[in-house]
């Protein structure tokens, strides 16, 4: 009979159906690239009590726009009376953030309009929208007054730039000359995802709610940032500031700050070694609560809660013992608790802390909205009845809400991704028991296996590595891993030492000395994985983005055990790296021990580029155009360095993508797409499949 050729997509199909009995109906279909556009989860909800005094909870839906590979969002209003779900802001344009009022009658938002994103005010009792604004520059951090008379935000202030050279002559009439020469004079003069930035600072502002000329608050070339918050009297508006003599090059130097908007006065509340932000006070106005960042120089510093009596000025650092970092606060109605997140152990979790230090968890975990990679992700709102709202996930789906009530008892409130996962077959996600070989510490990993799983098959690996460092991977649903699963490929991640929400030791462990022992962290990781007996030891893969890909060429140029690589977004050669970053000053300071002037042969013995010469792994380079965290010059290095060794390399260039690559969606499919195409060509697996046949 004549022979057959089987793609690997339509040879799972035929597996599925013939090996597990399903016919063609029941069989669910592979995940594709054009899947990502279906993507759909909440972010940002918030609270609004009624009249009749029960909970309308508010949130936005994200959704993935095809016509132009953009993410959209619409504001809506679950009403958990009659359980049910209507849009409000459905067709505005470039909608960044909400607020509702305090008494649930107006939602200001932040959209688009001529000119740049402005402030607007949508009227529930009349359907319509009025744009309060005309800003030269996008409105921030969004807040109410008590009484709903005021909102304020944070705008950036242009200043005027240098002219060094005033002598120029006068172009005659339509003439085409070049453009002046820029004069930049300032530390932080651009950042990833926002390109080169005027001379100016951020500061914040207060408008009234029915219009008018907006009001600076803030004085002139004091950078704020870290969120806004009125005073129960509506009389003081809270903010967090950088008040030192050169607040650039000083990462951790925010103050909370109190303006009071009668006489313009203010007084600095704080003033700790470190960083204090996302003030907020209590319903009672008896406490101040923020996060606070104690400054030790250490790579790995994160915040915790500490709350400050507004009569007495006495503070309590309520989760100094818990070793973990808080991501988010809230108080609750009675004044006597502090709802907040924190990472532990690849997860985002909810607790509260009574005023006292006294930590209680409570039954929730937070996640889904990081849709590419798995990290830790999530977000939450209290309400008057102190139900919490909050984003929840699976392996499986991105975010949905979930409610959380007085009571511990947890129930869904969105349903937005049933329609398409539940006709695709996913990837299974299970836990990985690694030990490191060098000090026995145990490493959290996770895999995930091809849909329609074959235990009796040997899978190829790919090693995917989060980056950070400081940052953690976690069982949460990852587009970019079930995209990998869906090509055939097991899929590997972990979170080796020097991650985050294992405590501030387990972090520590690669102060100064990055990469290190996480590399021998990722192989016991891969030799776990391999050891559950599914995975084909000869087709092992590696990638990674940033910090990951920092390993990824750190390790292939340790190791010849992977048959290819993609590197992305790397740092190569922290010598050029620590003066080309966007966040220069940062790094000086924290990830080294000195100016890398000072200590080039310690940067340069932990620089992958330093492996390069042992390097035989066919390589892949990825990275964003416009990527200024790790500049593709970091990329061109290494890519040059493989050619010049005959190595079999790629480099690969995304158009207007900065650190994030998958911020947009056709970024994400072309970053997932190119990976898997490189790691086919070296797939022995691909390239047997290729000539496999099936005849009656």
């Amino acid at each position: 009979m004549q022979s057959v050729k089987f793609t690997r997509s339509s040879l799972y199909t035929l597996i599925a159906v013939g090996i597990f009995g399903l016919n063609s109906a029941q069989a669910k279909q592979t995940l594709t690239y054009e899947d990502v556009f279906s993507l759909e989860y909440p972010a940002s909800p918030q609270f609004s009590s009624n009249e009749s005094g029960s909970d309308t909870l508010y949130y936005i839906k994200r959704s993935m726009d095809k016509m132009t590979d953009s993410t959209s969002s619409q504001v809506w209003q679950y009403q958990a009376r009659t359980d049910s779900h209507a849009p409000i802001l459905s067709q505005v344009k470039g909608l960044s953030s909400f607020k509702v009022s305090p008494a649930g009658d107006r939602i200001a938002y932040v959209a688009s309009a001529e000119g740049g994103s402005q402030l607007f005010m949508y009227y529930f009792a009349s359907g319509h929208s009025v744009q309060l604004t005309q800003l030269s520059s996008s409105p921030s951090s969004l807040v109410w007054s008590p009484d709903g008379n005021k909102l304020a935000f944070i705008q950036r202030v242009e200043t005027k730039p240098t002219s060094l050279f005033n002598d120029m002559p006068s172009k005659p009439k339509g003439a085409n000359w070049s453009e002046p020469a820029k004069v930049i004079d300032q530390v932080n003069y651009r950042a990833d995802g926002g390109g080169y930035i005027a001379p100016g600072y951020r500061t914040p502002f207060v408008i009234d709610a029915a219009g008018g000329i907006p009001s600076q608050v803030g004085e002139k070339d004091i950078p704020h940032g870290g969120g806004l918050a009125f005073s129960a009297d509506g009389k003081t508006l809270y903010a967090s500031a950088d008040f030192h003599e050169k607040p650039d090059l000083v990462p951790f130097g925010d103050d909370i700050v109190a303006y009071d908007l009668t006489s313009g006065n203010k007084s600095i509340l704080t003033q700790h070694q470190g960083s204090e932000f996302s003030v907020l006070p209590s319903p009672d106005g008896e406490w101040l609560a923020y996060l606070f960042t104690e400054d030790q120089k250490l790579s790995y510093q994160f915040a915790e809660v500490v709350i400050q009596s507004l009569k007495t000025g006495e503070e309590r650092r309520i989760t100094q013992d818990l070793d973990r970092s808080v991501q988010g606060i809230s108080w609750a109605s009675d004044s006597k608790h502090i709802v907040f997140s924190y990472l532990d152990g690849g997860k985002t979790r909810l607790a509260k802390a009574r005023l006292n230090g006294d930590v209680i968890g409570l039954p929730a975990e937070l996640s889904g909205q990081s849709l590419g990679r798995p990290y830790t992700s999530g977000e939450f709102a209290v309400s008057s009845q102190d139900n919490i709202a909050f984003t929840g996930a699976t392996p499986q789906r991105p975010a949905e809400l979930e409610m959380l009530s007085a009571s511990g008892k947890v129930t869904p409130v969105t349903n937005m991704n049933t329609d398409w996962s539940s006709q695709k077959a996913l990837a299974d996600v299970q836990h990985v028991k690694a030990k490191s070989s060098v000090d026995g510490r145990p490493v959290d990993a996770w895999m995930a296996t091809p849909p329609n799983y074959d235990p009796n098959t040997r899978y190829p690996l790919i090693l995917e590595i989060h980056g950070g460092p400081h940052a953690a991977y976690g069982p949460h649903f990852s587009m970019e891993v079930q995209l990998m699963a869906a090509k055939g490929y097991a899929v590997v991640w972990s979170n080796p030492r020097g991650s985050s929400s294992y405590g501030e030791d387990f972090g520590n462990t690669i102060h100064h000395n990055y990469p290190s022992d996480d590399y021998q962290d990722l192989m016991d990781v891969v030799d776990a994985t391999i050891a559950t007996g599914n995975i084909d030891s000869d087709n092992l893969f590696i990638t990674g983005g940033s910090g990951g890909g920092v390993l990824t060429a750190w390790s292939i140029g340790k190791t010849k055990r992977f048959s290819a690589a993609v590197v992305a977004k790397p740092v190569i050669n922290w010598l050029s790296f620590a003066l080309t970053a966007d966040a220069y000053p940062f790094f000086t300071q924290y990830w080294m021990q000195d100016m890398p002037w000072n200590i080039a042969d310690k940067l340069w013995a932990r620089s992958p580029l330093s492996l390069v010469g042992n390097v035989t792994t066919p390589t892949m380079m990825l990275t964003g155009e416009a990527d200024y965290r790790t500049p593709m010059s970091e990329t061109e290095q290494y890519y040059h360095a493989l050619r010049l060794q005959q190595i079999p390399s790629v480099m690969v260039r995304i158009p207007g993508a900065s650190h994030g690559i998958a911020a947009r969606p056709s970024h994400l499919i072309q970053k997932v797409g190119n990976i898997v195409s490189w790691f086919d060509r070296y797939n022995t697996q691909v390239n047997s499949a290729e000539l496999l046949s099936i005849q009656k």
